[in-house]
Parts: C-alpha cells; structure tokens; sequence
C-alpha cells in the first residue's frame, strides 16, 4: 500500500464503524499556549477529554499534522540519522468522547492491522500497563493472542520492568494506562521485545499506541474513575507504511523516495551538477534532512507562520536553514530548498489542500528565507571551518561560546545548527558561553514574547461566566484563584502582582487578535488595578494586574468595573477590522486571507495574505468602503449556533482558528464572520476610520495598520496642524504646497549642479598645480595629495583627469570633513600590473582607522582619523617603490 491508501484506508475503516472524520487542525494550536506545535491527534479534543468542549459526535477519527521540533518534544537533532525520527509526521487516530472503551479499542485495532491491512496476527505483540489485568484479558481471551506476546509494562518493579506504560495529561488531570502494538520484524534483525533489555532494537517496532482515559488525578495523587472514560489512539502513517511496504526505515517508504529523489534533484542542479554525473549521493542523511524538514517547512507556512527571530518563527528559521546548510553541504551554491514545495504538493496536495491553494505563497516564503541565508552562509561556514580546525591542532573538542554566538548574531547560524556541524566532526558546543554572550538577546526576547502568564498557571475550578458582552460592570464577582509568579496563592496584600480568577466577570480576556480588558476590582477592604485579562483555559479569564489596597483571599467578593473609555475605542477597532478585512478582499482579490491581527485601543493592526505594496489608490477605496459601511449605521448582531448552521449561513471562518460545536456568528453591515469579540452596536458607533500605515512583513504577508473614532480624529488633526505648519513656514496656503515645494526642488537641484561645477572647477585647479608634485618611482609618476572642499565624485573626477595627463601613474587623492577622511586611489592601465589600486586604497585606509577596496585601477575607502592621514599619503611613495 502506498502512504496516501493506508491514509485513506485507516479513515475509511473507523467511518464505517460510526466515526466521524475530522479534519486535522493546523499545527499552530489555535487556543493553547502551552503547546508550541501540534504534536499529537489528541491535540485538537483536549478541552474535550477535560470537559470544557462538546462535539456533535462522540467517536472520531483524524490524520493529524503533527511536529516535533521544539520544546519538550525535539527529535531535530535526530532527523536525518535514524530510522523512524521526523520534524513533521502524520498521526493516524482514532478517539472514543465517553462512547466505547477498550474492549472496542483493541478489537478495531486488530481487525484493522489483521483484516484490511493484512498483518500476520502471529507478528504482533502487545503490552499493557501492569496493574491493567482488564486490558490483558481482553487480549488473552477475545484477541487471542498468547500470553508469551502480551507484556506487562509497570513502575519498575523489583527490576522486573523497563518502562511506563501509564499515559498523563499532566500532574493532575485525565490519565490512565496504555496498550501498545508491536511489529516483530523478524530474527534477522537485531533487538528484543518490549520491556526486554534489547528493546531498544529494531526488531520490535512499535506501530499503535492506545491509552484508556479511566481516571482523574487529583492534587493529592489519588486516582479517581471518570464516570464516562475514554480512548485516545495514535498511530504513526509513516512507521506503519514501513511495515507494509516491507522496509526498516521510514525513508524508504514511496512519500519519502518521491521527495528524496526531488530533493536529489534540486541539490544537484545548484550544485551546477549538468554533466550528467552523478551528483551527491542518493542516501545521503542530508538528503533524508531536507525531504524531512520541506514538509515542517510548507506545512507551517501553510498554516500562518514566517521566519523569524522568536517563538515559533524561530523554530521555522531553525528548520528551514538547517536544510539549507545540508544542501550547501552537499555542493548546493544557490537557492534549492524552496523548488521542493512543488513536488510535496503533488504528493500530499490531495489530503492536505492546503499545501494546492497555498503553494505559491509557501514557495514565496521559503525562498525569501533562503536567499536572505544563502548571503551569509559561505562565510559563516569559513568561519566556522576555520574554528573547527584550530580546535583539531590544539586537540580541543569544544568550541568556544563566542563563536557559536557571532555566527548566530552576524551569519544568522542558529546554535543548534552550529552544533549539527560540530557533531559531525566530534566536537561539542561551549553552550554556557553561548548562552551567557545571548544573555541580552534573551531577556529582550522575553520581554516581548507574550504567551504570557497563562501557560505556567494549573487551574482547576469552574469556568468563568462572561457578562462582558452586555455589561461592564458585575456587582457580584467571587475570586476563585489567586497566582502569584504563576504559583496558586490563598492570599496577595497591597503591592503584589497577581492574575485572580473570577467565578464572573465582565473583562473580556485576550482571544483572536483582540486585546484583554483592564479596569479595577473593588470591594470595601481592597481594590485591584486590572492591566490586562488573558485566557488561563479555554473559558477562563484570569485578571492580570496590581493589589494596589488592602488584602484578597480567595472567596472575597468584588466589583468588577471595566475600564469603559478603552472597551469602547478597543471595540470600534475591533468592529472596523472586520469591515476592512471584507473590504481588502473587494479590493484587491478574494486571495486575501488573514494571517494575524492585533485590536487594541489605540488602533487595529491587520496582516493578511498579498504579494504586493498597496498603492494610495487601493488604500483610498479600502478606505471609501469602509466609511461608506460606517455610514450607513446598520445594526450588529450576534448569534449563537452550531458549526454547521454556520456554515450555511456564509459566514467566514480564519483558517487555522479552533472552533467548537458552537460558534458565534457576527454580522456587522455586510460582513458576516465567525467572532468571539466585543463590538460596536451598531457602525456608526465606529465614528470614522482612516489607515495610517501599509508595510510589508514576510515574503506574500502585508501589514495595514488603521485607527477610528477619536484616534482617526486626532490623527488628522495632526496631519492638519503638521501642514498648517509647513505652509505658513513657506508662506503659502495648504492648497498651494504642491507647487510651491515643486517649486524649492526645482532651485535646490539647480543649486546642487551649481554647487557641483564649482567643485568641479575648484579640483581642476587644484590639480594642474599638483602635477608637478608627481615624483617618478622606477618609471611610474606616483602623486598623493588632499584635495580641499572635495567630495567622493570630485574625486574621482580629478582622479580621472590626473591619469589621463600624467599616463602611467599611481595616485592617491584624499578630503577631510572634520574627523573623516575620503579617499581615491588610481593606477592607470599600464601599471595595474605592478600596483593594484584596491590594494594601495587599504593600505592607505589602514592608517587613518579604516578600510576599502575595489578594481585594480580604481578604489575607494573611508576613515575615521584625519589626525594620521599627512603620514598615511607620505607612505605611498615607499609602499609603490616596493611593487615597482
């Protein structure tokens, strides 16, 4: 079976056993900061095993988008070098929300490994959690697989066990045990059976993990049924289409040799490989790198990410130049990597549509990407070659933290990538040093990373109720939780910095691109500025701020005020960006798709998907839309519905957000879209909307950034004062700027080839009187001199005319502004062959703090030390007398 029908078939399969099909969600979670990248199916139902979240189903089954390759789970560092390790992989799962348990489980695993993929039944081992005798009678008696191949895996007890096999969401939460499915391979390969000392063989291949969600563990350890328990499964497609394809490494299956002999292909044609030789070698494991790392890449580009500096745009970086630097290794001088999306869309295109409708822009990105390193990378890679040898004479296997921190901050060589290279050679990474020179770096990053406080904080009360939509006020609020450095507290006093939870509350907390609420907390013995409102969980606001009075203890009861001057300006940007967005589309293509956006108070920010600057014409009619919407003054309204239902209505729904069963349809004047935002009441509430600024910020992503209401009045009440200003200073009238600044150009560039002629005239006199001062050195006129009030194309204009009359000719002109020095140096054509003008340019550049260079017979440099130059110009006669 080829990767794409067992795909097919394993979805088939649970469908007809009354599952539905789910589509995989993207691999940037939608609602979840503490998960970098999507790294498992269960990924997406997560609120659903927890109980926040409800689907019109209860069995369901997906193909899930899933990377590793940050935080807790990186398997980068291995991909490439073993067998079954992947930046990217797809996660075969099937999910039971309280409906069937294990008896269900395990029979539709070996039905479907047995029956539809044909396995042989006596190929295949299980293990069960030790304590887990249901799941081992089940195997035993209604699988009837022998004893010898079932293995208990436990808490390593009495020694006799080598592993867990007892799943947990974390500390505290749904947990319980797993039963996993083995692939024997065979004697001829090397390993042993699960919970054996030679596990780690590869014989046993493990190809289907299911974990029985049975319990909840409370704070105090204990294990509590779950009165409806659940199944979660996952199944590698790549290690089960290894197995059926009969080979040992998941490299060899058909998706990988389609993309390796792509990738083969690329390499070698930068490679300038045309002869028809043969080119870097087919299995090479920087070959399985870059076919590994095009689908991270096109895969999180696809879903809303770009190359960055930080967070998960850091993470793409790390990737994407990590292939680029195997390429270069293998002969690759020219951009490659991006040609690869083409033939990753041909093969995965059908089940992931995206990768069809957004080729051009992931292309786009990636190339953008690679150029931008392809200028450093040959020198980052001297550099580093260099050190590595240094380090191979003094017998050193260490290389230093500096090294690895300058070809991080001046050849955008990631520290991991630096010690891919080392690894190679046998060389380690002096991390502490690395660390301690980023130091800087770091805390800035820090400070404006913004997963804020809500990842660290364990909550595990009743939901917040949200009165916000209505109200600004709750004069009825209980604390349920307090945090302090994200640690839970009974109490916080007058100074603390906390987030509180309450049971209600009227702040709206950060969600979709819109900032949280601040306001205050108040009751008789205490008072709480709130700075801002972010989501703890799903449906949990947490009110981030400063106790500022008095004493809070969990139960307290407050006022809850939101500040109602910033609600209403944050909701008039917010109602705006909904406008503007359907307005971009008219504009300028239905293409446009949202890739992010930033509501606050002071103003909305927009990125969105287009591969050109807007001009002021298209930014005018956005504009003229939008205030046409505006001032028609229809009414807003928000309705809840099911996913479906909204559909159906046409409302638009961002690629990449998380929705659940239900959804909140906005409809503001012709716009209809998905939203969970606050908004205006009606359009004319928004007052006015005027764009202030259009930018560019990844390859295919531009930027508009807008205000409205009291901001856009402000806004052109500056602009107005600022013109005010500029025609009185020039006499004129705001109608008459144009002509009248047309008007100052006109003499300014009069004034400046004026200026020029004079120069002009001035260096031309100056050097009559300098050829004389030209002394013959072993047959060549050598001049050095300073040319006064001269600029850089004085120079080399005078330079010009000095060759021409003395002939052959080395020559040195110089001017000093204040402490800076310009300097020209020039050889006439039959003397280049003795002094070369780029070489005399640095040596003269050299002794007055700086450098240049250039063509044999024409250079120009620059210097910081006027001081030095009568010296620097006094040297040139020796220095040519050396070549001469």
């Amino acid at each position: 079976m080829k990767a794409s029908e067992i795909r097919s078939t394993f979805l088939k399969f649970f469908e007809s056993k009354g599952h539905q099909i789910v589509a995989s969600s993207p691999v940037v979670p939608g609602d979840d900061p503490t998960l970098l990248f999507t790294n498992a199916g269960m990924n997406q139902f997560k609120d659903v095993f927890l109980g926040f979240d409800k689907r019109p189903y209860s069995r369901a089954t997906t193909s899930q988008k899933c990377i590793r390759a940050g935080g807790k789970h990186n398997d980068l560092d291995n991909v490439g070098y073993t067998a079954r390790h992947h930046t990217f992989f797809e996660m075969l799962g099937n999910f039971s929300f309280g409906d069937y348990f294990k008896k269900d489980a395990i029979a539709y695993a070996w039905e479907l490994l047995t029956v539809h993929f044909k396995l042989p039944a006596d190929k295949l081992w299980a293990t069960v959690y030790a304590e887990d005798d249901e799941a081992y009678d089940i195997w035993k008696n209604d699988i009837g697989l022998p004893a010898e191949r079932i293995v208990r895996i436990g808490d390593n007890k009495g020694g006799r066990y080598m592993s867990d096999n007892f799943w947990m969401m974390g500390d505290t939460g749904p947990c319980g045990p797993c039963s996993e499915i083995f692939y024997d391979h065979g004697p001829d390969v090397a390993g042993g059976p699960p919970g054996s000392p030679e596990q780690d063989g590869d014989r046993y291949i493990e190809i289907w993990n299911n974990v029985f969600m049975q319990f909840n563990r409370t704070e105090d350890g204990v294990m509590h049924r779950l009165p409806k328990p659940s199944v979660d499964t996952g199944m590698g497609l790549e290690r089960l289409a290894a197995v059926l394809q009969h080979v040992h490494s998941n490299y060899e299956i058909d998706l990988f040799q389609y993309l390796l002999a792509g990738a083969k292909n690329a390499v070698d044609y930068a490679a300038g490989v045309t002869d028809g030789s043969a080119g870097c070698d087919k299995d090479s494991p920087s070959l399985k790198v870059i076919a590994d790392h095009i689908r991270a890449c096109s895969f999180t580009v696809a879903d809303g990410i770009i190359p960055g500096n930080e967070g998960r745009g850091y993470v793409l970086r790390r990737i994407a130049r990590r292939a680029i630097r195997h390429g270069y290794k293998l002969g690759a001088r020219k951009p490659f990597f991006h040609t690869l999306v083409v033939p990753l869309a041909a093969e995965m295109g059908e089940a992931y549509p995206e990768l069809q409708r957004d080729m051009a822009r992931i292309t786009e990105v990636l190339k953008a990407e690679e150029e931008r390193f392809f200028q450093t990378i040959h020198n980052g890679m001297e550099i580093l070659d260099g050190a590595l040898a240094a380090l191979e004479k003094s017998g050193s296997k260490q290389i230093d933290g500096e090294t690895a921190f300058k070809l991080h901050d001046t050849y955008g060589f990631p520290v991991d990538l630096t010690g891919d290279v080392c690894r190679e050679r046998g060389v380690t990474v002096d991390e502490a040093g690395f660390n301690a020179a980023m130091n800087r770096q770091r805390e800035q990053a820090r400070a404006h990373a913004k997963f804020k406080m809500a990842a660290g904080l364990e909550y595990t009360g009743a939901a917040t109720a949200f009165h916000g939509y209505e109200h600004l006020v709750c004069e009825h609020s209980q604390v349920t939780a307090i945090y302090i450095d994200g640690a839970p507290v009974q109490r916080a006093k007058a100074g603390d910095d906390v987030v509180i939870v309450l049971d209600h509350t009227p702040f709206y907390a950060e969600s979709g691109g819109q900032a949280g609420d601040a306001g205050e907390l108040r009751n008789q013995r205490a008072r709480m500025v709130v700075e801002d409102t972010i989501k703890v969980q799903a449906s949990v606001h947490g009110h981030h701020g400063r106790i500022v009075e008095g004493e809070v203890e969990v139960g307290d009861g407050f006022v809850a005020r939101v500040n109602a001057e910033q609600r209403v300006r944050t909701v008039r940007n917010h109602s705006a960006t909904h406008l503007m967005h359907k307005a971009l589309r008219e504009v300028l293509g239905a293409h446009v798709q949202q890739k992010g956006s930033l509501v606050t108070a002071e103003r909305t920010r927009f990125d969105f998907a287009h591969n050109a600057p807007m001009s002021d014409e298209q930014v005018r009619q956005v504009e003229a839309i939008v205030n046409a919407e505006i001032l028609a003054n229809a009414g807003s309204k928000a309705e809840v519905m099911g996913i479906d239902d909204a559909q159906k209505t046409g409302a638009m729904m961002l690629f990449g957000e998380k929705y659940g069963e239900t959804v909140r349809v906005l409809t503001i004047g012709s716009t209809r879209e998905l939203c969970g935002g606050t908004h205006v009441r009606a359009t004319g509430d928004i007052g006015l909307f005027k764009i202030v600024a259009e930018s560019g910020v990844a390859a295919g992503v531009r930027r508009v950034e807008a205000v409205t209401g009291d901001n856009a009045l402000a806004y052109l009440q500056s602009l107005e004062a600022t013109v005010n200003g500029v025609a009185g200073a020039l006499k004129a009238t705001p109608a008459e700027l144009g002509s009248r600044i047309g008007g100052l150009q006109e003499q300014v560039r009069a004034l400046e080839k004026e200026i020029a002629a004079l120069k002009g005239k001035l260096a031309s006199s100056q050097g009559d009187e300098l050829l004389a001062k030209a002394v013959d050195v072993n047959g060549i006129k050598v001049l050095a001199a300073t040319l006064e009030g001269a600029d850089a194309a004085t120079l080399r204009n005078t330079m010009d005319q000095l060759k021409n009359k003395l002939k052959t000719a080395a020559i040195v002109l110089a001017a000093v502004d204040g402490a800076k020095v310009q300097i020209a140096a020039g050889v006439t054509a039959d003397s280049v062959g003795k002094v070369k003008a780029g070489e005399l340019v640095n040596f003269v550049a050299q002794q007055v703090g700086g450098k240049g260079g250039g063509k044999p017979d024409m250079a120009m440099a620059g210097g910081t030390n006027a001081a030095g130059l009568p010296a620097a110009l006094a040297s040139v006669m020796g220095w040519v007398a050396e070549r001469a």
